[in-house]
């Protein structure tokens, strides 16, 4: 498979290194040094792009890849107030695009745990909820898209939670994320019910980026083969 990566900083690399080790070709590197070559003749030589940027810019590189007809996975967080128009276009498009806050298996499978743990927990009164996320200083957003996923789970199913925030909160109805920056950190997610009796935490601790970067990957492949807007939940048939 020819891919096309929009974005080439350590995640971009990560991927690179991914797909070649499963025998796809790279095809287009763009960043901000050749922003320039993002062109359709360019992007036409893949057959599937990987968008990871940032929010300043993903909803443009996706729009591109959606208008000149090539599948996009898209990494990007922080940008989501747009994702409807994304939707919107993609249909209009008749096109393909992936979305995921976070494209490690691990990840993903930690969020389908997350979400049976809540509706679990639901009728326990007890207990409170917070999620706390650490993550590398260099990363552009607070809290992290991966934090506000599982936020949005727990809402779901956790009746006494009506909204989430991002500070130490004394409001009952507010879920609390706690986020911090600190070098070296890849990425850790905790989310803990604490009762006066007992906690009960469920931990993701990331090592590297090669599960995001393998997810990414595999997210392409599926990608190439299925038109449509999907999530990993529908790339790992979960």
């Amino acid at each position: 498979m020819k891919i096309a990566l929009i974005g080439y900083g350590k995640m971009g690399k990560a991927i690179e290194e991914i797909a070649l080790e499963k025998g796809h070709e790279i095809v287009l590197k763009i960043d901000i040094k050749n922003a320039n070559e993002f062109t359709k003749e360019n992007i036409l030589k893949a057959d599937a792009a990987i968008e990871f940027t940032g929010p300043h810019s993903a909803f443009d590189n996706v729009i591109k890849c959606l208008e000149f007809g090539v599948p996009i996975v898209c990494g990007s967080t922080g940008w989501l107030e747009k994702f409807d128009e994304v939707k919107h276009f993609c249909n209009k498009q008749n096109g393909t695009f992936i979305y995921s806050s976070n494209y490690s298996i691990g990840v993903n499978l930690f969020f389908e745990l997350n979400t049976y743990l809540a509706k679990l927990m639901n009728n326990h009164i007890e207990y409170n909820v917070m999620l706390e996320e650490i993550h590398h200083t260099q990363k552009k957003d607070a809290p992290s898209g991966t934090a506000i996923t599982l936020a949005e789970q727990v809402l779901q199913h956790i009746a006494s939670k009506k909204k989430w925030v991002n500070h130490i909160s004394d409001n009952a109805e507010e879920l609390e994320i706690i986020s911090e920056r600190i070098d070296p950190a890849p990425g850790t997610h905790k989310i803990k019910y604490q009762s006066p009796i007992d906690d009960i935490e469920i931990i993701h601790t990331a090592h590297n980026r090669k599960g995001f970067a393998g997810g990414a990957v595999l997210a392409t492949e599926f990608a190439a083969t299925h038109k449509g807007i999907f999530t990993m939940k529908d790339v790992l048939g979960l």
